[in-house]
């Protein structure tokens, strides 16, 4: 058998590790210029549970319990059909909430004139960029006061007839023709208002003109861990497209690391020669769905696990003809979720390989889970996980990126589990490789990057 030493991962971080990463997202810019087309920008993210005073067992429920709520939606987004449970492939059944819990990461961001701070949840998998807005119809509870509009002296209304207005999935005119807006998650999470320009700023760069959802009927427990969101999705209204970015990326750091998470945009989104060896770089092409142009989606080939390559019918990973299917890269959701075809024989090459007794894992929400030893569970190997993706580029993980130990029952997990419908590459499995979107060659590149250092 091919296998690693597990690297030992507690996902639990202490609560004292996540207090001292900092206030939501530090910031350092390229240029602090006014400018409408942005040519580099570096933003910290900072993970959602940072300033949390949880157990280690606690984070490790939480970060699962979110990873299956933004699959249901995700999936629901895909295939058209609410989720209220979804069954673990090989495993039992897996109640899921209808509400969403909307991304893992936040970032700052100031909006208006004068300009007021704010943290928004990041989001790679939708569009729009939004706030809560008064006067407020429904507003869920935020840690900063509601955006004003009536105190900027650059924000001003989209109307009817412009364009932006077009490129929203669903709009209606008001009386007063702005272009009114309702914008769902794939749940009854959902963000409603008008459209509007305003000046935001990310890390002292002022950005003029971005057209963003001014919320005044906002639901969905998800959001309330920012005061809105910035999606950086494929989609016309997404900030990547606003800012006529070329590219972006980020680098995750590992779990129990309390630095926060660069996110680049523009100029400096390449992958730095002093960071990655070039020879580690991989590329693969990013693919289209016209029926979910906001996914960024990704050619799966086939999976090695251990000793075993595991080739499966092109059709298992491929986007279906009714627009079903396919695979995602996604930064807001923690767990890989597999089509149920490829996830179980991923589930039984794993097993087979693996000398531990299995564990119930049920208590953490993943499916397959075996009993660690008492003692000397870092030396413990387990099979090599490599994703095989089109144009030859493998993701080839460490270890302590597709395994967990949960300190509260003793069981060592792997994260990936089970799907219908929509298949995504989590968080887990980013962790410290540097993932570049090259959305103007259309192409996701990656390598493996110590992110506390980038």
């Amino acid at each position: 058998m091919e296998a690693r030493v597990l690297v030992l991962v507690t996902m639990a971080i202490a609560a004292a590790c996540w207090a001292t990463g900092g206030v939501a997202a530090a910031a350092t810019a390229a240029t602090t210029t006014t400018t409408s087309r942005l040519k580099g920008l570096r933003v910290h993210l900072t993970h959602v549970d940072a300033h949390g005073n949880y157990s280690r067992h606690q984070l490790l429920r939480r970060a699962a319990r979110r990873s299956h709520h933004r699959m249901s939606r995700l999936v629901a987004r895909a295939t058209g059909v609410p989720m209220t449970s979804s069954k673990a492939a090989g495993g039992g059944d897996l109640q899921v909430p209808v509400h969403a819990g909307n991304g893992e990461f936040l970032m700052d961001v100031s909006i208006g004139t004068p300009a007021l701070a704010y943290s928004a949840i990041v989001d790679t998998g939708s569009d729009l960029v939004w706030t809560q807005c008064k006067p407020c119809v429904d507003c869920f509870k935020q840690s900063t006061p509601v955006f004003d509009p009536s105190s900027s002296s650059t924000y001003a209304t989209v109307p009817c007839s412009s364009a932006s207005c077009s490129d929203l999935p669903t709009s209606k005119c008001t009386s007063a023709s702005k272009c009114g807006y309702t914008y769902t998650y794939g749940d009854s999470s959902s963000t409603q208002g008008v459209l509007a320009t305003e000046t935001f700023t990310l890390a002292k760069s002022k950005l003029p003109g971005v057209v963003f959802g001014c919320g005044d009927t906002n639901e969905g427990d998800g959001f309330s861990q920012g005061a809105g969101l910035v999606g950086l999705g494929r989609g016309p209204l997404s900030l990547v497209s606003q800012l006529g970015l070329d590219k972006f990326s980020y680098c995750l750091t590992s779990l129990d690391d309390t630095n926060n998470s660069p996110l680049l945009l523009g100029s400096l989104a390449g992958i730095s020669e002093a960071s990655a060896a070039a020879s580690s770089v991989q590329t693969t092409p990013l693919i289209k769905n016209p029926s979910q142009p906001s996914f960024y989606y990704v050619s799966l080939k086939a999976i090695t696990v251990g000793s075993t390559r595991i080739s499966l019918p092109s059709s298992a990973f491929a986007v279906q003809d009714d627009g079903t299917g396919g695979v995602i890269v996604d930064s807001g959701t923690s767990i890989t979720y597999l089509e149920v075809q490829g996830y179980r024989a991923l589930k039984k090459a794993f097993a087979a390989q693996m000398a531990l007794p299995a564990a119930d894992g049920s208590g953490v929400g993943l499916d397959l889970c075996f009993r660690a030893p008492a003692k000397g569970v870092d030396q413990v190997e387990v099979p090599r996980l490599v994703f095989h993706f089109d144009g030859g580029a493998d993701l080839d993980l460490p270890a302590e990126n597709y395994m967990v130990l949960d300190g509260g029952s003793g069981a060592l997990c792997l994260t990936v589990m089970g799907s219908r419908g929509l298949s995504i590459i989590g968080n887990f499995q980013q962790q410290n490789f540097q993932f570049v979107y090259d959305v103007g060659h259309d192409t996701l590149s990656f390598a493996p990057v110590q992110c506390n250092k980038l």
